[in-house]
């Protein structure tokens, strides 16, 4: 019996044909904000707050993409 065990957390449901997941960082603090960029508007719409990399990372999971092909907006 395994008493900590990792949750499996839920997908974050999104229209890719009309949204793209993206990051939001600031040069000035190194705030990052997770969300989703409007494709036809180009609006950011936050999601959540990242503490680190590995928050980021758990997004993109959730997403379905690789970190390494998330767009990253300063």
């Amino acid at each position: 019996m395994r008493l900590f065990r990792k949750k499996d957390l839920p997908g974050i449901p999104y229209d890719p044909v009309k949204q793209e997941p993206a990051v939001r960082s600031s040069i000035c603090t190194g705030e990052l904000v997770v969300g989703f960029l409007d494709r036809e508007t180009g609006k950011f719409r936050e999601y959540e707050l990242a503490h680190s990399q590995s928050d980021v990372d758990t997004f993109c999971a959730r997403v379905g993409i690789e970190p390494k092909d998330i767009k990253r907006i300063y």
